[in-house]
């Protein structure tokens, strides 16, 4: 009975000299982790190891946790955030923002499976389901703000076989915009056009959003000729200032001075 109690005692003392070890082993933040360079050899029972005075204070740094890039907080956004998503988008963001604002707000959860599933089969429904239900991108979101303050100006070409249609509107757009609109998402005003003018154009976003866009045929103005206007301009602004400054300089060359008559101060002492 003695013995087994003493075994007892000693197992629980050997567990928590292992739980103590593995702790003090745990490396804590902000510490740099090396090892010796050239290993240590065996030494015999009961004795210290033989250290070489040079040799063995030699070590490569493991890890360095001061300099270890700091790691994002994965996301599953519960609800539409400004700059950073909607409903169900994962978001990669600074774990002091998920800790102190999204998470206690309520705005995200963490990407548990359970919450994965739940919002996969919540997009899936929406995507599935009545357009007026839908809830848009943030791309999408902000497409459609782009649109809303856009004006499109297509320049006239001098040829005879220009016109304006659906496939020149989608091109302006990716290249004045930067906004690609798809054929089957633009609607125009008209089927072509010649004449400069005032027109419209609809572009539907992701198929829920409708936004209707101005769009101009101005006349076309050759670049040269701008860069030749915009370097006449230049040159007459330069000989102007070079002329008022030479007029500045003359006109205090000419402006005659006038001579002192204060008489120095005389050191002999004054008679009385």
């Amino acid at each position: 009975m003695w013995s087994s109690g003493r075994r007892a005692l000693q197992d629980l003392m050997l567990q928590q000299q292992t739980a103590v070890r593995s702790f003090s082993l745990s490396p804590a933040l902000n510490t740099v982790i090396v090892e010796r360079w050239w290993q240590v050899p065996l030494s015999k029972e009961g004795r210290p190891p033989r250290l070489h005075p040079r040799r063995h204070r030699i070590y490569k740094l493991v890890e360095d946790t001061k300099q270890a890039p700091k790691q994002k907080m994965e996301l599953i956004l519960a609800a539409t955030v400004p700059k950073l998503g909607v409903r169900g988008d994962t978001v990669l963001v600074r774990k002091s923002a998920g800790r102190n604002k999204l998470l206690p707000q309520g705005l995200a959860v963490y990407p548990s499976p359970e919450n994965k599933h739940m919002f996969e089969e919540e997009i899936k429904l929406l995507r599935e389901g009545k357009p007026e239900e839908r809830v848009q991108t943030r791309s999408g979101q902000l497409t459609v703000e782009i649109l809303k303050k856009s004006h499109l100006n297509i320049s006239r070409m001098p040829s005879e076989e220009f016109q304006v249609n659906k496939e020149v509107v989608c091109r302006q757009f990716k290249k004045k915009l930067g906004v690609f609109v798809p054929p089957h998402a633009l609607s125009l005003s008209f089927e072509s056009v010649k004449e400069e003018g005032d027109y419209w154009c609809e572009v539907t976003v992701n198929g829920m959003d409708i936004v209707r866009v101005p769009l101009s045929v101005v006349p076309y103005v050759d670049p040269s000729a701008i860069y030749q206007k915009q370097l006449k301009a230049r040159i007459a602004q330069a000989a102007a200032d070079a002329a008022a400054a030479a007029a500045e300089e003359e006109k205090a060359a000419s402006t005659p001075t006038s001579p002192d008559t204060t008489a120095p101060p005389s050191d002999s002492p004054k008679k009385d």
